[in-house]
């Protein structure tokens, strides 16, 4: 789970999404209409929509606080969502939850095995956010939630940059080679020394990382049959990647040309064949083109727990993978082995709307901004 995690510059480079975006700078004078839908596991209320079920198709929600919701993170049962200009936060859910705005970071998790994982160097859990000190006076560029840890990623601080707390029992901290069981304060995750990093990611027991050179660093919990890493690792291939997205058990990576690959995932038709995928074979070769997607250009990807989703240049969104909960957002609840478009009526034609989509554990939330014309 994670928090804000694309941000396209000037030079087309992004950082690492994984169900979340960051806040879009908008000038002054120009007005948006915004829409959220969600769909899928909807339970423990992750889906906004005021009902306690699954949701098997996109539900547009009616909800003020969302008018002008910036930036979304969905995590395992619970969403954060950031409106501007005031960085109000809202949160559906009770669960475990990290909180940004700007430029600070704060935690909170009301009880259970909360030991260790808020950064706060101690055994206590809180029922409210509580600011983690080691990051106060600096500047918090992104955040990035696993199942028991967390990443931070701060702005203008080369060598320095990436931080990991909580649990270490799968190396997803990255902070020593040697295998730990908890961190309780922030520590440095190695490995990333003269390595700019303009986006983080961390889902399950596994981190990821993307440099501003397009390399892919992950470490944490082995991909199929592979072993776990205790540090950063880059992914061998000769290709530059623009947006990575982390799932539990594969990442998706987009590349300058829109086009989608996938490392791991052999669960609920996620592509790959485990195996493909061996301890002695180079991650390279695992590496695979998502099919059924040729000639379509991808602008966005997300990844869930074992679904996938992809925002195209035509302004479409395609889901695949598990299907258990409704969260491809195709009116069922079987899997999918390719990607397949979720239908959200014909407003999308419109090039002066934007679209994007966010992935959970079992659900998933799309955005949608048009641009008004200037009254002046």
């Amino acid at each position: 789970m994670v928090a804000p995690l694309m941000e396209e510059t000037e030079k087309g480079k992004s950082a690492l999404i994984n169900n979340a975006k960051p806040k879009i700078e908008e000038e002054e004078e120009e007005q948006q209409v915004v829409k959220v839908w969600s769909w899928g596991a909807g339970t423990d209320g992750q889906l906004g929509t005021g009902r306690l079920h699954d949701e098997l198709s996109p539900q547009l929600l009616n909800l003020s606080s969302l008018s002008s919701v910036s930036m979304l993170a969905c995590g395992g049962a619970h969403v954060l969502a950031l409106t501007s200009p005031s960085s109000v936060i809202d949160q559906f859910h009770r669960r475990e939850s990290v909180f940004m705005g700007e430029g600070q970071f704060w935690s909170v998790r009301p009880r259970g095995d909360g030991r260790r994982l808020l950064g706060h160097g101690d055994y206590r859990s809180h029922c409210s956010p509580v600011k983690v000190s080691s990051f106060v006076n600096k500047n918090v560029d992104q955040i990035a939630c696993g199942m028991r840890h967390s990443l931070v990623l701060l702005k203008d601080c080369l060598g320095n940059q990436v931080y990991g707390f909580g649990s270490g029992k799968r190396g997803q901290l990255g902070v020593s080679k040697d295998r730990i069981r908890s961190v309780s304060l922030p520590q440095v995750t190695i490995g990333l020394h003269d390595i700019e990093i303009v986006g983080i990611s961390a889902n399950g027991d596994r981190s990821a990382a993307l440099s501003a050179e397009g390399h892919l660093y992950t470490w944490g919990r082995g991909f199929n049959s592979t072993s776990d890493v205790n540090c950063p690792q880059s992914l061998p291939s000769s290709l530059s990647f623009s947006q990575a997205a982390l799932g539990w058990n594969h990442v998706l990576v987009l590349t300058g040309d829109g086009e989608v690959f996938m490392l791991g995932g052999s669960h609920h038709g996620m592509l790959s064949d485990p195996e493909r995928v061996s301890s002695t074979r180079p991650l390279s070769v695992a590496l695979e083109k998502v099919s059924n997607l040729d000639g379509v250009k991808v602008i966005q990807i997300a990844a869930g727990a074992e679904h996938s989703a992809v925002v195209t240049e035509n302004r479409a969104i395609m889901t695949w993978g598990w299907g258990e909960h409704g969260q491809l957002g195709l009116g069922n609840t079987c899997d999918q082995i390719h990607p397949k478009v979720v239908n959200l009526g014909d407003e999308f034609q419109n090039r002066d709307t934007q679209l994007e989509v966010f992935c959970g554990s079992g659900f998933t939330y799309a955005i949608s901004r048009h641009c008004l014309p200037s009254q002046t």
